[in-house]
């Protein structure tokens, strides 16, 4: 059976209060849960008609509460049921798909990532010219003391390990000795 009250009491920041019946009887509790969600806070003053339901601990309390002094709220169609913002199926599956596709391309890149980073590519040696006779060769010479022209500490630096001609790592070596001037 529905009641008719007015809301006497209300605390905002706990969300609830009591209305107080037209019929007299003692004051109803009622939850903020219960109002129409229509973006409206409740107001002492507000009319109101509720049905009354027990808590458990057997006191009465509102529910099903209606503010005929509201606007009345519209029923959202099946169409409108999504909430506004929200995303649908397909706008929660374009990104989904397109999160797959970048961990599978890091996935393809890692795996083919062999642990050294270089700058050049490595030459490809082909088999239809001779290979030019070298006039310098590796043996063991790492430093630009050593050398004795900017050709050779060149060669040097770029074929041969563990050389310290090249401080500042610029790729010209020997710069204060045979290639800076």
């Amino acid at each position: 059976m529905r009641t008719e009250g007015k809301l006497t009491k209300w605390n905002d920041d706990r969300g609830f209060g009591f209305i107080t019946p037209n019929q007299g009887g003692p004051d109803v509790f009622i939850h903020i849960s219960e109002f129409p969600r229509d973006g409206d806070r409740p107001s002492i003053g507000e009319r109101m008609s509720f049905e009354t339901d027990f808590s458990k601990d057997g006191k009465p309390r509102a529910v099903n509460v209606r503010c005929p002094d509201r606007a009345p709220v519209r029923r959202a169609s099946r169409k409108d049921a999504r909430e506004p913002g929200r995303p649908g199926l397909f706008g929660k599956l374009v990104p989904l798909m397109l999160v797959i596709a970048i961990g599978a391309y890091g996935y393809k890149a890692f795996s083919r990532y062999d642990g050294s980073f270089s700058a050049a590519p490595e030459p490809i040696a082909t088999t239809d010219t001779p290979a030019a006779p070298a006039r310098f060769h590796c043996d063991g010479r790492t430093h630009c003391s050593q050398m004795t022209s900017c050709e050779e500490a060149t060669f040097f630096l770029r074929n041969c390990p563990n050389v310290k001609m090249d401080g500042n790592h610029d790729g010209v070596p020997c710069e204060m000795q045979w290639c800076g001037r």
